[in-house]
């Protein structure tokens, strides 16, 4: 490890400083073998370097709405993306508006790295949010509604339908839909209802007498029933929505209905309580779940149908800004239209992948009696999910721990996992036979504090050791220890992830796992695991980079030496691929590192702050983001390092967040084999001329194009490598 890191550096002399201004009188005091135009000259905190991170995530999204437009996707993958986008900007304004809500309401004014404040953020995002959730409606209307159409998949206006259809739907409304349904009017008798997050609403007004004022209903759009309602035997849909809009009658029996329209409230999430305060982290867990029910609404979507008079109504009590109302062509929530990919029609969809085994952990692979544990001690071992099965590699581990009478212990940190997880459950059988189990359980993962909740509570009970958590941090390392005696003594066995713990996320998400014998990582894992049932973090450890602990420190040292690497006339680059690139001191250095001429190719997912392509700055760096069938998810890290070539994969992003306030596990990887893997995924990646796009420096994408080329898609390549022999 080097000596303490500087904030502040000449390039000229290498000399190191904690403040801008030392710097500066050290360059005023003579210090003439500064150039013109090192860095010095240019001050690298100015907002003009930096794009908006909450702008970036809506131009993630717009390249995720673009998958729905895209001809060459199949019909039913289309409306899979469409589907996709509402989670994806519902979870953008729980999480980012509604804390950008709360500033305002602080009346923070500290302005973010690209110079705006709070308020302009919020003004801002408003403004861009809007043109896309109508882009998406247009996707619907004009594309792929009329397309699936001509495939006979119909979705239908209730008025579309003849009089015998719309007999049979209604008949099936009043036995199975009706009784689910309860109206809510407000009155002096009765309150506003609450309306509860991301729940599809028909605001129904009715009037008893000419003379009357009308009044106000709200109708809740059950969850528990299909929310495209089959018409026939045949593929025609009907919205629920219309379906009972259709039937108000029924709800309202001799009383005017003067007007219905749909709409959906959008609640903050960022509902947090001082952890100090709480009596412990289960309290505070139970609290946030409870809170978010009743949390401020940071959006309100309405049908365009929707009057003035009935928006008033809800304006007034809801408390939204006229800001934050959309307007917007029905339907308002697409979430359950991808109900319609459970239909049996593969001309509409991709072709279904299945994981494969991973060829060295196939039991007619290795003569070791099929133990995983025997094959780990022959070399380290890198799965790559969603082409290798999860089943396969990490369920397999510690299947084979639970039922091994020689292993003595396990330890895992569960971020996210399935509801019926079979980690969870083979974590209790490990403890049922005998071996000391310790689980850290992060209740603080955003929207699976109740699931996480109920999995510890059922951990406890089984007499297993729970951690709930850290006091100031989320854990979110992807980690599991082995300890097994052996004729040779103790042996550690661990797994390194950039993914949860998670059955099913494993089969949309694209990660990485390593599993190694190396005794160092092992007791690196042994001193991290302490720390959750402990209370003391290390800030030392011999192979992984660990945050809040030496990763910040050692990244930037890694960077700053292919700078130097450069600077000596050395071949240098920097290869990383990450979901967000948005921490500001990163972003300095490998613009420093960039102007001394270091080659840095990043494919970031989503959020990226940094621009390239300034002259100048960042003439050396290129952004890409590739948005496909599976979502990008694993973390890399390449250094040249003059040829010794140093890789890392792990929990972290190059984000504030994850280098300061999450505990985070990122591991080198030493294996010349397993190296060469992650080359190969790296050069794919940024090979990718088909489902990728390259950032520009006002912050736009524009869509790569094979051209001349031969196309080149990386997963698609990926699914066809692990179809084949080979071993890594």
């Amino acid at each position: 490890m080097a000596d303490k890191l500087h904030r502040y550096e000449c390039l000229s002399c290498g000399s190191g400083f904690e403040t801008k201004a030392q710097l500066r009188g050290h360059l005023n005091n003579g210090h003439t073998d500064c150039k013109p135009g090192d860095d010095q000259q240019i001050d690298l905190t100015d907002p003009e370097y930096y794009l908006s991170r909450e702008l970036s995530k809506l131009e993630f999204n717009r390249r995720v709405l673009a998958e729905a437009t895209d001809e060459r996707n199949p019909l039913l993958e289309r409306l899979k993306f469409l589907a996709i986008f509402t989670r994806n900007m519902d979870e953008f304004f729980m999480k980012r508006v509604g804390g950008l809500e709360q500033q305002r309401a602080a009346n923070i004014t500290e302005r973010s790295p690209d110079g705006r404040t709070p308020d302009q953020q919020w003004r801002d995002v408003l403004a861009t949010a809007g043109p896309l959730l109508e882009r998406q409606a247009r996707a619907y209307h004009d594309h792929l509604r009329p397309a699936l159409a001509e495939e006979g998949v119909t979705i239908l206006d209730y008025e579309e339908l003849s009089a015998d259809r719309q007999a049979t739907i209604d008949d099936y409304f009043e036995s199975s839909i009706l009784p689910t349904l309860t109206p809510l009017t407000m009155d002096s008798a009765k309150p506003f209802p609450h309306i509860s997050n991301l729940s599809l609403s028909l605001g129904v007004l009715t009037q008893q007498s000419d003379e009357s004022d009308p009044t106000f209903s709200r109708v809740k759009i059950p969850k528990n029933q299909p929310r495209l309602v089959q018409v026939g035997e045949e593929s025609r849909y009907v919205p629920l929505e219309e379906l009972v809009a259709a039937n108000l009658s029924m709800l309202f029996p001799d009383i005017d209905i003067v007007e219905h329209a749909a709409f959906r409230v959008t609640r903050n999430a960022e509902v947090r309580r001082n952890e100090e305060i709480a009596e412990d982290l289960v309290q505070r867990a139970e609290e946030v779940i409870e809170r978010r029910q009743f949390a401020t609404v940071v959006r309100l979507e309405i049908a365009e149908s929707m009057s003035s008079r009935m928006l008033d109504t809800l304006l007034s009590h809801l408390d939204v800004d006229q800001q934050a109302v959309f307007r917007l062509p029905g339907p308002l929530d697409f979430r359950d239209f991808d109900q319609l990919l459970d239909l049996d029609r593969p001309d509409l969809t991709v072709e279904e992948w299945t994981p494969q085994p991973h060829p060295r952990l196939s039991r007619s692979r290795h003569d070791s009696g099929g133990s995983m544990f025997s094959e780990i001690q022959r070399s380290d071992v890198l799965v790559h999910h969603p082409y290798h099965s999860f089943e396969g590699s990490v369920q397999r581990f510690l299947n084979e721990a639970a039922d091994d009478p020689n292993v003595l212990a396990i330890k895992a940190a569960i971020y996210r996992t399935a509801s019926d997880s079979k980690i969870v459950q083979r974590l209790i059988d490990a403890a049922d036979n005998g071996k000391q189990v310790a689980v850290m359980v992060e209740l603080k993962a955003r929207f699976d504090e109740e699931n996480n909740l109920e999995w510890a509570q059922r951990l406890e009970e089984e007499g297993i050791h729970v951690a709930y958590g850290t006091i100031g941090y989320k854990t979110h390392t992807k980690t599991m220890l082995v300890v097994r005696e052996e004729a040779d003594g103790v042996q550690l066995y661990s797994h390194v992830g950039t993914g949860n713990y998670h059955s099913e996320t494993a089969k949309r998400y694209e990660d990485l796992g390593l599993f190694t014998a190396d005794r160092d990582i092992g007791q690196d894992l042994v001193k991290l695991f302490n720390y959750f049932t402990g209370h003391s973090l290390h800030d030392e450890y011999r192979e992984l980079l660990i945050a809040p602990g030496n990763m910040r420190e050692r990244f930037i040292e890694l960077i700053r030496r292919e700078a130097a690497h450069a600077r000596d006339g050395k071949e240098a680059s920097i290869v990383a691929k990450v979901n967000r690139l948005e921490d500001p001191e990163i972003i300095e250095e490998l613009y420093r590192a960039a102007r001394a001429g270091v080659d840095i190719d990043l494919v970031v997912r989503d959020i990226c702050r940094l621009r390239p392509g300034l002259a100048g700055v960042s003439d050396n760096i290129t952004v890409r983001s590739i948005i496909n069938r599976f979502l990008e998810h694993s973390r890399i890290y390449y250094f040249h390092d003059d040829g010794a070539e140093r890789y890392y994969i792990g929990s972290a992003d190059w984000m504030e967040r994850n280098l300061d306030n999450r505990v985070e596990a990122v591991t080198p990887i030493h294996d010349p084999n397993i190296q060469q893997r992650l080359r190969h995924i790296l050069d794919l990646s940024l090979a990718d001329n088909d489902s990728s796009w390259e950032l520009q420096a006002d912050g736009n994408y524009s869509r790569r194009q094979p051209g001349d080329d031969e196309p080149v898609e990386a997963q698609a390549q990926l699914m066809r490598e692990a179809q084949e022999p080979h071993s890594t």
